[in-house]
């Protein structure tokens, strides 16, 4: 693997002990999920297996191992970050982490500061106290490595699109992290009934939707996070809607559901691509391939579509790629896409 490139992927607490390898040496950085946020302090009591972690960490001396604290509908941030001694309080628990589980650093993943929909606390200084929060953090974690001889990384997983810029200050917030690793993934779906591409690498033409990997990629830059610090994410799982109208293959039609989870990338090469009626498209203009059975559409990546995302971030000169999440892949064929479309 070339240092010039991060091949990151989060692996969720319960199946680390699952991770062949093989699969870990196609990785630069693993991200463990998750950590949670109580009483203003990083709790990892419920993690089944840190001693997993210390293991592959003894074998896999070269690979980056991260705790990724929150995730969708993890509160306690809001909270924490609102004041100086919460904020005190975080940085001291990321410490004793690190100590305690000999993790390489901390990914933070508040979905998200300044918005309350995943029935979190928020308020609108959450977007001064990202920023504070990180610096504290950030400081505490310097400390600590000029006592180790070493650099702890502090990461953050960042939504896509426009809402996450406004709820943040990147320019400010970048300086404190090593990477910025942009959630570009279900980047529709849930919310949306208008069937399309949920980790699409641009955005193609007759969509309502105009987000997309380059165009999140444009709007972090923008907002100031260098090119070098900018990781972009890649799905091994699917966003299905039903009851689509036959046209157009099912693409960019309204639905009768909104975008919910659908198959995990193991399944769909089981049972759904080119299988049980399900026909596989390419969308050349998107470069993100599709299945669709006449009623139900299913947006996914393929090793293709990695494939092109890997060109992608050579070419603009990004950080790298990382993925969510390990246990959704049995064929390895993803991570293997990922690994040689960075290598080559």
């Amino acid at each position: 693997m070339s240092e010039q490139y991060i091949a990151a992927g989060y692996v969720v607490d319960a199946v680390l002990p699952e991770m062949t390898r093989e699969d870990l040496l196609k990785l630069t950085h693993l991200n463990v999920a998750f950590g949670h946020v109580r009483n203003h302090e990083i709790s990892t009591e419920h993690l089944k297996h840190t001693e997993v972690v210390r293991k592959i960490k003894l074998e896999h001396p070269e690979l980056t191992v991260l705790l990724s604290v929150g995730g969708w509908s993890a509160g306690g941030f809001s909270e924490a970050a609102s004041t100086e001694e919460g904020r005190n309080s975080m940085a001291a628990s990321a410490v004793r982490v690190l100590s305690e589980i000999s993790f390489d650093g901390i990914d933070l993943d508040w979905e998200y500061p300044c918005y309350g929909e995943a029935d979190i606390e928020s308020s609108p200084d959450d977007k001064q106290n990202f920023t504070l929060l990180l610096k504290t953090i950030r400081e505490a974690l310097d400390v600590k490595g000029s006592q180790d001889g070493r650099h702890y990384l502090l990461t953050i997983a960042a939504g896509a699109d426009q809402y996450y810029v406004d709820g943040t200050e990147m320019d400010q917030v970048q300086q404190y992290l090593d990477f910025v690793q942009l959630m570009t993934y279900d980047m529709r779906g849930g919310f949306q009934i208008l069937s399309g591409h949920h980790t699409n690498l641009y955005t193609p033409p007759g969509d309502l939707f105009r987000i997309s990997t380059d165009a999140s990629v444009n709007l972090f830059l923008r907002a100031g996070v260098p090119k070098e610090k900018i990781v972009i994410g890649t799905a091994f799982y699917s966003r299905v809607w039903n009851s689509v109208p036959d046209r157009n293959q099912g693409l960019h039609q309204m639905a009768g559901s909104t975008g919910g989870y659908g198959p995990a990338y193991t399944e769909l090469a089981a049972d759904y691509i080119n299988k049980n009626g399900y026909i596989r498209y390419w969308d050349e203009e998107a470069c993100a391939p599709y299945l669709f059975n006449g009623s139900s559409f299913i947006s996914y990546d393929d090793e293709e579509s990695i494939q092109c995302k890997c060109e992608y971030v050579k070419a603009k000169g990004l950080a790298g790629i990382m993925f969510w999440e390990y246990s959704c892949d049995k064929t390895h064929r993803l991570l293997g896409a990922l690994y040689q479309g960075l290598q080559s």
